[in-house]
């Protein structure tokens, strides 16, 4: 592999000649402007503003725009010159648990080679101590005319180095979270796990890029067939607006175990039915019971109320007439009068014939009860 930096790492007083490599490489398929009423390439010349002629890339320099417009030329002895012990170092800095770099961070990957028989030994030594650490190195380095932010990890039997973005580069996440409040029912996540584990785990090399194929296809069917290309009908998505969440995480879940051929075992799909027939009743069942617990204060007020409403009827209707010496009174009586006065008290004949007995209150009652009978005559006529 080609290196696009020579240099060293600095590992304390240790210094270990390194050259280094892209890590990775871009599979994506490239595509050329042209025009398309007679299919000519369009192409991009760089020409001089003010000769108004092409130049070549030898006569091409950087140059720095000021806020005024003007340019001010920088070479590259000026960068060179710059006082950065990183210009041709990486140099490491800290060594931390690898679950202190937030993934956010991470950026272009490269290899690190030892460059040269004499860097093999401490190259092995930084390696190995990486290793039993189980740490990995942040270092700082120049490249491409900045200096960069970079964590050096064991691949294999390799030193790999990621460039790290600085933590001023990494934008706050305050304006992208729901802005409304949501609460998950326990059945809810249940189903959710229950997903997650049919889904299960996956090996990654067995991922491929479907796009990448498709476009493939496209520009060998449209060579063999003379520029002309009929695609194939595309696949339902499964895509849209989500109105019930229980129902699209029990297709989700059917879904992904019959993708992994679990379908065809008929006592298997009885169980997944109960279980997700289970988890959808403990959903309505909590559902219920918040409901349940929002009324129960709700009749004690009623009754309250009720209670207080019926007393002030009592209060408000007139007495019943008591009778007096069996016939009903039309006069008022006072109201102790009637709270006062007992009513006759007679007792049974006994099995020997002894007359009954009146109560003595009789005539107490009567007294009390009967009201004078000129009083009773004008409000009778009355």
């Amino acid at each position: 592999m080609r290196s696009i930096w020579n240099g060293a790492i600095s590992f304390g007083l240790v210094s270990i000649p390194i050259k280094l490599v892209n890590a990775t490489e871009n599979h994506a398929i490239s595509f050329r402007q042209i025009h398309t009423e007679d299919g000519g390439r369009i192409r991009y010349r760089k020409v001089c503003e003010l000769e108004d002629r092409e130049v070549t890339t030898a006569e091409i320099g950087k140059g720095y725009e000021d806020a005024d417009g003007s340019i001010i030329p920088i070479t590259e002895d000026d960068l060179a010159a710059l006082p950065i012990p990183t210009a041709k170092t990486i140099e490491i800095v800290a060594f931390v648990p690898a679950d202190r770099i937030d993934p956010l961070q991470m950026d272009t990957a490269y290899y690190l080679s030892a460059n040269g028989v004499p860097a093999a030994k401490p190259y092995t030594l930084l390696r190995e101590a990486l290793k039993r650490s189980r740490k990995v190195a942040i270092a700082k380095f120049a490249l491409r005319g900045r200096e960069r932010l970079g964590m050096l990890r064991v691949v294999d039997d390799v030193i790999a180095m990621h460039g790290l973005l600085w933590p001023d580069e990494i934008r706050a996440t305050d304006s992208v979270a729901p802005d409304t409040e949501v609460t998950v029912r326990d059945a809810e996540l249940d189903l959710a796990d229950a997903l997650m584990d049919t889904l299960g785990e996956v090996d990654l090399d067995s991922l491929h890029d479907d796009y990448r194929e498709a476009v493939e296809e496209m520009i060998a069917a449209k060579v063999e067939g003379g520029g002309t290309y009929t695609p194939a009908p595309a696949a339902e998505s499964g895509g849209g607006k989500v109105i019930d969440l229980m129902a699209a995480l029990e297709n989700s879940v059917r879904a992904a175990r019959t993708a992994r051929g679990e379908q065809s075992d008929a006592d298997a799909d009885q169980a997944r039915e109960a279980e997700v027939t289970s988890l959808r009743s403990r959903a309505k069942k909590s559902a219920a019971g918040k409901t349940a617990s929002a009324r129960k204060s709700t009749p004690a007020r009623k009754s309250a109320s009720a209670q207080k409403s019926a007393s002030a009827t009592r209060k408000s209707s007139p007495a019943a007439p008591k009778q007096v010496g069996g016939k009903k009174s039309t006069a008022k009586t006072p109201a102790k009068a009637r709270t006062a006065a007992p009513k006759k008290s007679t007792t049974k004949k006994t099995a020997s014939g002894a007359a009954t007995t009146k109560s003595t209150a009789k005539k107490t009652t009567s007294k009390k009860s009967t009201t004078p009978p000129k009083k009773t005559t004008k409000r009778a006529s009355a």
